[in-house]
């Protein structure tokens, strides 16, 4: 039987000092953390790049951060930082480079890899960027008829789909209107046939983004695209002019009819989940032109900025992944909730979600060693005030922990004021909201007030909330480009934070399986034979009755397209 090394990370002094503090604060109430020290609220915060952060409602005391920055200290925490900015081969499966923080760097730094200064490249291609999304936004930009263009339909999926959809969601505020701006990620057709509805093929752009361009389901939407192109317009020269394509593969790019000129290039060291300030981006600098497009990179620099230069117990980004640490290794919890109280902010969890769980969601350590404690917390949320009526419930009284991550802004950007000068009540009340659930999450309600109330006790054991549920607050001045980079860049570097697992954050190889599989069995069902690859049992009975299903279908002839 073979034995298990032992965990290098669960050994050290520091993780081990942590352990024995938890020992000590694990049975502590908030309110008894919050009496203990009457100023808390406004000690445990840090501000950075116009972004305020409170911490308090985490069930830690003024030992913990201490505790927890000499983690990363020991983990080397600002040593691996140092070696993400300046280009190493931080992704030691692929042995390559990870350097978003590249892609918002001002002219005149340097950045060095393979000999070669990134910058100018990286603004070279911004220029370029800015040139097409200005034609496009004039009607400089004619599609093969000659008419402008009013329709935009971003193809990817993952990074190159998550990150521009909730950018583009984000800043709508500040978008062209006049311009539609769709974007496409699943196979499942219906995607693509619901984006091309009620749209008129020679007003319509496609930008398809694949950095590889072989990624099986952008291509399979991008060639049924094209063939809707070329049958709207009944020209293959059509294409030319209704898409570009960002990707590094310049020879599958032109097989696929677009020409070099309308290839917006990326790099190696941009991986998906960290692309949205690349050419990835283009929908979005489409959109809101370019320079909102690079106010969001300079939120971005901001953070970078930050992150690289304070110290570990005032370094917010750092703060908040050594914080998910101590609440999934030491507290127990295996999930997070992200509650953006900004409507536009809707699609931040889900954008989250890979950022975080694609990037740790790991159980070996860069040595290929077993990791040993738990890793990437889940994470999912949706939009104040919606969520209150839907998943709060298990917030504050369900049997899981679940830390919550409040993001919201002191001014909307939709006024509801019904008078000249009057303050806007309505978004008071989405902020009075958020406050209060964060408040109710950390102090509940006690039998013993529900008794005062005059409620029996089988009555008030119902509405006893336990408290104790911990929780962030992130509040900011108002959603700007500026800002919604700063945030972006905040949760990059929260995730990098949790390098202190000593996992590798920017492979994604349990994505590639799947993948590698899917293709294999996609030939399989589409043949009439039952010779088939081996299968388990359950695999083998779905494709016969998949195949079963497709025949009955077929001879009934059911239509199942638009009516």
């Amino acid at each position: 039987m073979s034995i298990r090394p032992p965990c290098k990370l669960t050994s050290r002094p520091s993780w081990i000092a942590l352990e024995e503090h938890c020992a000590s604060i694990r049975e502590q109430h908030l309110r008894s953390l919050f009496c203990a020290e009457p100023q808390r609220g406004s000690q445990y915060t840090v501000e950075a790049a116009g972004l305020y952060l409170d911490y308090s409602k985490n069930r830690i005391d003024r030992q913990t951060v201490p505790l927890l920055a000499r983690l990363a200290s020991d983990c080397q925490l600002r040593e691996r930082t140092d070696a993400m900015f300046r280009g190493d081969l931080v992704n030691c499966t692929e042995r390559r480079p990870a350097l978003h923080t590249a892609l918002r760097t001002p002219l005149g730094h340097r950045i060095v890899v393979d000999g070669v200064d990134v910058v100018p490249d990286v603004h070279a291609v911004l220029g370029r960027m800015a040139i097409f999304s200005d034609q496009v936004r004039r009607g400089g930009w004619t599609g093969h008829t000659g008419r402008p263009i009013r329709n935009v339909i971003n193809i990817g999926i993952g990074g190159s789909d998550l990150g521009p959809a909730m950018a583009h969601e984000a800043l709508r505020h500040y978008s062209e209107r006049a311009l539609s701006i769709r974007f496409v990620s699943n196979v499942d057709g219906t995607d693509l046939v619901e984006a091309l509805r009620e749209i008129d093929a020679v007003e319509t752009l496609f930008i398809i983004c694949s950095k590889s361009f072989n990624t099986s389901e952008t291509l399979a939407n991008a060639r049924s695209a094209r063939a809707w192109i070329v049958q709207q317009l009944g020209d293959e020269a059509a294409v030319a002019r209704h898409f570009v394509a960002v990707s590094v593969n310049a020879g599958a790019v032109t097989e696929f009819g677009i020409a070099m000129p309308q290839m917006f290039p990326l790099w190696d060291w941009v991986g998906g989940r960290n692309s949205i300030a690349s050419a990835i981006g283009l929908s979005v600098m489409v959109a809101i032109g370019s320079p909102n497009f690079l106010q969001m990179l300079a939120g971005m620099r901001a953070m970078d900025v930050h992150f690289r230069s304070a110290p570990i117990e005032q370094n917010m980004p750092a703060l908040l992944g050594m914080l998910a640490i101590w609440n999934t290794n030491f507290l127990g919890s295996a999930a997070q909730a992200v509650l953006p109280y900004e409507q536009y902010l809707r699609r931040f969890p889900a954008y989250l979600q890979q950022l975080t769980m694609e990037s740790n969601g790991k159980n070996v350590t860069t040595e290929g060693l077993p990791v040993g404690v738990a890793t990437s917390p889940i994470i999912w949320g949706e939009p104040g005030t919606n969520g209150q009526h839907s998943f709060f419930q298990l917030l504050h009284q369900g049997t899981h922990l679940v830390p919550c991550d409040f993001i919201g802004f002191a001014q909307g950007l939709n006024s509801l004021g019904h008078s000249s000068g009057q303050a806007d009540g309505q978004h008071d009340f989405l902020i009075a909201n958020m406050f209060l659930q964060a408040e109710a999450m950390a102090f509940g309600r006690t039998l013993e007030e529900l008794r005062f109330e005059g409620l029996n006790d089988c009555a008030a054991a119902h509405r006893v909330l336990e408290g104790n549920r911990s929780s962030n607050t992130l509040l900011g001045n108002v959603l700007t480009p500026h800002s919604l980079g700063v945030l972006i860049a905040l949760f990059e570097h929260s995730v990098f934070t949790q390098v202190v697992w000593d996992i590798d954050s920017f492979d994604q190889w349990g994505v590639e399986l799947g993948k590698e599989l899917a293709q294999g069995l996609f030939l399989e069902l589409r043949s009439p034979s039952d010779r088939d690859a081996v299968h388990d049992s359950s695999t083998q009975a779905l494709i016969q009755r998949y195949r079963s299903l497709r025949r009955t279908c077929a001879e009934a002839a059911i239509d199942s397209g638009p009516s």
